[in-house]
């Protein structure tokens, strides 16, 4: 491939890859593909955003313009300006009076704020697209040129294997924004995450690995300016190298690499929601901050030969074409920025069914999950998809490679439905129990890859889940018509908060039964962070604008004794792989959802479950045992190592519930929802013949033990 040179002052002809600014011995390289511009300057700015300087790259391989500029220019600000033809309705935005952030930017100098001057036309004319002539460069921040100081890692990756998997999903700044144990200078930030107050949390808690909500550097829309609200969540990036400079104290590169490294530490793996899926430049009425600016044809999915409507699969406008050669290698060289520069374990994929659309559908071969699984960085990552979007057959849950990991709605679903009361779906409850071997059977083991959750950053909190029967968004003032409106949730009684005690003690025993249920699923698990203390947001199941006391922890009114259960519960999980990771030896699939030498069905008089019982709508209690591997547990029960019934009554009713193969030792209980907050005495009571099952409790019972 031919390179062109043209003569500029000061600026050699540099290189043309690697992509975005490369810092040398000797100064700087800048190469950046645009491949309908004419021209491109690198503009260099003092930390006022006065320009100081403007160099033409002079030289062109193939669509990337590249050159080398001179100097030690560590910690300098800059961005570019591209020069080319203004035809929005062909797809080109190319306007010099713009300051274009470099797409691998690693650092920007300041947060991103919707304002007008980031418009490449002007706004202000109505039925045309004119060329605003306003200069932007002291109304967007720019990128920052890094130093060659490296970070002192102290700690490596846990590299916590799937089957231990336990996932805390949180927010940076909602995390510690209330904690009075941290220093008042970092709450909210990633330093208050790194704080050993914060770490402390989560290791007492058991949790594995925290998701962070997006982290990448993003831009609320100019609409949530106008009605004074934010996005809070972050699902709206501007780019993907650049973390979040609103989450630092300081210094957001050096900071972030401190919150890894105190939670690799602690033994705590760190996995971010990214999204790919789409940008914060919009539709063709949006801004111009990065992409758009350069190579829009290229990064966007359009209609066919129409730059003029864009392809809206994230329902943000616009989405990311990671079909094209350049827009893929932007994304899979992010993914890579973030695993080698931040040592990050993993990603969960906002929109994920939208990176595996070929030219139009979603294909499980697409170009984007192989290029993955070959790359020696990237295919060592946890991946986690939200396997869907909103275009056409976007609905993608079991169909992702085998390797990836998937958010399974129908489990939280189908749990929520059977804690409300309803019924006729015992049968589905107990699948989605054991894995959800109707959805996942990936690899040649058919094994099961799915990430079980009640509860998400976009939804109620566990709280709200049994304290409201309806959404209350009015907050968001979009009239309460945002959020998902059929959250399968019951408030119990009264709607909100309440004071009367036996809607209290059913809404806590409810919470507890979620929880246990959750952690005695087979597979992954994901937790909502904030649900062990209680969290509430007032009944908003969509807070994503909500950067406030709805959005964030408060710490000082936690519940105790919700977060001692889950601590309990999480242990008890831990302690024996049948809670996460059976290997199942066949499927008896006549007999009951999910039935092997491992896994036995009961019911309350203590018989094996049979089809008519699943089929029975009245059927709200059964037990699960779980072993090692017993054909006949009435006989050979003592045989095994270990083996645990786990009881579920989602019934208004007591029971005596017959336990099935007695043991001689008995059973010793080991979570009750029911009795004593769900907490265990220090000797657990050791049980034989039957159990009182209370009404809408779980019950763990496990082998006991002679003394």
């Amino acid at each position: 491939m031919m390179t062109r040179v043209s003569p500029v002052t000061g600026v050699s002809a540099g290189r043309p890859l690697p992509l975005g600014l490369k810092v040398l011995s000797n100064g700087v390289n800048f190469a950046v593909y645009a491949p309908l511009a004419q021209g491109i300057e690198v503009c260099l700015f003092d930390e006022q955003d006065n320009e100081l300087s403007r160099h033409r790259l002079p030289s062109r391989t193939g669509d990337v313009w590249h050159g080398h500029i001179d100097g030690m220019l560590a910690g300098r600000r800059y961005g570019y300006r591209a020069y080319g033809p203004f035809e929005p309705i062909n797809g080109l935005w190319f306007n010099p009076h713009k300051v274009i952030i470099d797409p691998y930017a690693p650092e920007i100098s300041g947060p991103l704020t919707a304002n007008s001057y980031l418009f490449a036309h002007d706004a202000e004319v109505q039925g045309d697209f004119v060329m605003d002539l306003k200069d932007n460069a002291k109304h967007v921040p720019k990128g920052r040129i890094p130093g060659q100081m490296p970070f002192q890692w102290t700690a490596e990756s846990p590299h916590i294997s799937w089957r231990e998997t336990l996932i805390y999903e949180c927010h940076v700044k909602g995390f510690s924004q209330k904690n009075l144990a941290i220093p008042e200078a970092i709450r909210g930030t990633y330093l208050g995450l790194a704080h050993p107050a914060s770490i402390e949390h989560l290791q007492r808690l058991g949790i594995t690995s925290v998701e962070l909500l997006p982290c990448f550097a993003f831009m609320p829309e100019h609409r949530l300016n106008d009605l004074d609200l934010t996005n809070y969540w972050g699902y709206n990036p501007a780019l993907f190298f650049a973390p979040e400079p609103r989450y630092a104290h300081q210094d957001a590169v050096t900071e972030f690499k401190t919150m890894v490294n105190a939670l690799h530490q602690a033994g705590i793996e760190v996995i971010l929601d990214v999204v790919y899926n789409h940008t914060a430049e919009g539709g063709m009425l949006g801004p111009v901050i990065a992409n758009k600016g350069l190579h829009p044809r290229s990064f966007y999915r359009y209609f066919e030969d129409n730059y003029s409507h864009y392809i809206d699969n994230s329902g943000c406008g616009n989405s990311v074409n990671s079909h094209h050669p350049y827009a893929l290698k932007l994304i899979l060289d992010s993914m890579r920025h973030w695993m080698s520069e931040y040592r990050v374990d993993g990603f969960r994929f906002d929109l994920a069914a939208s990176l595996g659309r070929e030219k139009w559908d979603f294909s499980p071969e697409a170009t984007f999950f192989k290029a993955i699984m070959q790359d020696p960085v990237l295919s060592a990552a946890k991946l986690i998809a939200e396997p869907w979007d909103i275009g056409r057959h976007g609905y993608q849950l079991g169909h992702f490679p085998e390797n990836w990991y998937e958010c399974n709605d129908k489990f939280r679903d189908t749990v929520r439905q059977f804690w409300r009361g309803d019924q006729g779906i015992t049968g589905d409850f107990a699948t989605r129990l054991m894995g959800s071997s109707d959805v996942f059977h990936k690899g040649a083991m058919g094994y099961s890859a799915t990430i079980n959750y009640v509860t998400y950053h976009d939804g109620y909190t566990l709280h709200d889940l049994v304290s409201y029967n309806n959404r209350h968004n009015e907050a968001n003032q979009e009239h309460n018509m945002d959020g998902h409106g059929n959250n399968l949730s019951f408030n119990h009684g009264v709607e909100g908060e309440t004071r009367d005690p036996q809607i209290v003690e059913r809404r806590a025993r409810q919470k507890r039964n979620f929880i246990a249920t959750l952690m005695m699923s087979q597979g992954a698990v994901h937790f909502l962070g904030g649900d062990e203390l209680g969290r509430t947001q007032r009944g908003n199941n969509n807070a994503y604008c909500q950067d406030n006391d709805i959005s964030w922890y408060q710490w000082d009114e936690r519940d105790i004794q919700l977060e001692a259960f889950t601590r309990q519960v999480i242990a008890l999980r831990k302690s024996s792989s049948l809670f996460s990771d059976m290997v199942l030896k066949g499927q008896l699939n006549f007999q009951s959802p999910f039935s092997s030498d491992e896994v036995h069905w009961y019911r309350p008089d203590g018989y094996v479950m049979e089809i008519k019982d699943w089929h029975d709508p009245k059927t709200q209690s059964f037990a699960m045992l779980l072993s090692s591997d017993i054909k006949n547990p009435a006989v050979n029960l003592h045989l095994c190592d270990e083996y645990y019934l786990v009881i579920f009554n989602a019934s208004a009713a007591d029971m005596e519930f017959t336990l099935p193969a007695n043991p001689i030792s008995g059973w010793v209980t080991l979570c009750d929802t029911a009795r004593n907050n769900g907490l265990l005495p220090e000797e657990p009571p050791i049980v034989k013949g039957a159990y009182l099952l209370l009404a809408q409790s779980v019950v763990v019972l496990g082998k006991a033990y002679s003394s």
